[in-house]
């Protein structure tokens, strides 16, 4: 992903709320079945990490972003956002490289 998708995604995900939060027990495998499961109706998806939880955003969205096969667009603080494109109809088209 370019800087300038990046951007696009950045601005895109200014406007939403946080769909999912992760609470004290981290990335459980129910965790991330429930995000995967929201990437099915949404390519841009926001998450809300708690303050009990006391692991690293940044690698809290690495492994979700691993798991679910999507691309972290940004972390920051203790909110993240991803992006997985749908496979058959992307409804965020990306500027060109």
């Amino acid at each position: 992903m370019t800087s300038k998708q990046r951007a696009y995604l950045k601005g895109l995900a200014m406007n939403i709320n946080p769909i999912i939060q992760i609470g004290k027990a981290s990335v459980t495998p129910e965790v991330v079945q429930a995000i995967d499961e929201t990437f099915s109706t949404h390519e841009l998806i926001k998450l809300a990490v708690l303050k009990n939880c006391f692991d690293d955003p940044k690698e809290i969205a690495s492994v979700i972003a691993e798991r679910t096969h999507a691309q972290v667009v940004q972390v920051i603080g203790k909110k993240i956002v991803l992006y997985r494109p749908d496979k058959k109809d992307p409804k965020i088209i990306l500027p060109s490289k």
